[in-house]
């Protein structure tokens, strides 16, 4: 089933997906003209091909991400540092079901690629099973480790027979993602299939 993502705010680059693939990209009333049967998703703000999170180790590896029923003894803020080795050491078990988390903190914040050396194989697991791409990472990174890090990392315009994989934003432009950061993300979309929706 072809299926046709547009967003309020970049109605120039909606995106025709077919299966896991893009088909076209395109503005919007040419593609809808082209294809009235695909189905139509409408999104608020921009459609964008996505981020790269150059921080998976640091962010699955050695950080903790609390299960929501554990809320009122850890929060519910990704857990850094020493607790999170302490966490780590006490119940090593925790390390698969705190990657499986994170991974879909990631996902809510724009991700569709991430990048560094996991060793972890339950990191390692988590990250097969999410189907995030895997990219390169920069040489540089300013850090600190985060779901939304500065700068963002926009992965390279979709393009037809590319996988169907990016990122909707509710922004009025790629300024004021910069300035808003990748929390602002309403939709994520990885091997054509929508793998996260803002409530």
């Amino acid at each position: 089933m072809l299926t046709l993502h547009v967003a309020e705010h970049s109605p120039e680059a909606a995106v025709l997906v077919d299966g896991a693939r893009v088909a076209a990209v395109g503005p919007h009333e040419e593609l809808a003209a082209a294809h009235p049967a695909a189905r139509v998703r409408r999104w608020p703000g921009i459609l964008t091909p996505g981020l790269l999170n150059p921080y998976a180790p640091e962010l699955l590896e050695v950080t903790y991400h609390p299960d929501p029923r554990e809320a009122d003894r850890l929060g519910t803020e990704p857990i850094g540092g020493e607790r999170a080795r302490a966490l780590f050491r006490a119940d090593p078990s925790l390390l698969g079901a705190s990657a499986r988390r994170g991974v879909q903190r990631m996902l809510a914040h724009g991700t569709v690629a991430v990048a560094g050396d996991l060793r972890a194989r339950p990191a390692l697991d988590a990250l097969r099973r999410s189907g995030l791409a895997v990219g390169h990472r920069p040489p540089n990174l300013p850090g600190p480790p985060s779901l939304s890090p500065t700068p963002l990392i926009l992965l390279p315009p979709l393009t037809p027979g590319a996988p169907a994989r990016f990122a909707v934003f509710d922004v009025r432009d790629r300024g004021e993602l910069v300035r808003r950061g990748a929390h602002t993300c309403v939709a994520t979309v990885l091997a054509g299939k929508l793998v996260y929706r803002a409530r």
